[in-house]
């Protein structure tokens, strides 16, 4: 469904432990909602609960949580971090997207 760099489980890890998440236990919740210059954009947290309709993944020893209504444009999304000169942050590369931003962080289908 999802998958995960090694960069990306690395920057998760590290955030999760600063932010009081046990990196082992619980989730990185991955979802889409209206909004941004192309349309839709993604929204990243930590949880540590399930909501009912909650579809669960793990890849690279990341679990991750994404809403139901989410999962259909984040099929085969791989979550990378860069943390370049060009920028630093969490970058979504989805497959179904047609059309991204220039900041990649919305996209439209």
């Amino acid at each position: 469904m999802i998958k995960v760099s090694e960069e990306a489980k690395k920057k998760i890890f590290v955030l999760m432990t600063e932010e009081g998440f046990n990196a082992t236990a619980d989730y990185v919740r991955v979802g889409v909602k209206s909004g941004g210059c192309s349309g839709l954009s993604y929204e990243l947290t930590f949880d540590n609960n399930q909501a009912e309709g909650d579809k669960v993944f793990e890849d690279n020893d990341v679990k991750i949580v994404v809403d139901k209504r989410s999962v259909l444009y984040l099929a085969g999304t791989i979550l990378e971090y860069s943390g370049g000169l060009n920028g630093k942050g969490f970058v979504f590369n989805n497959p179904n997207a047609q059309r991204t931003c220039g900041c990649g962080e919305s996209f439209s289908l």
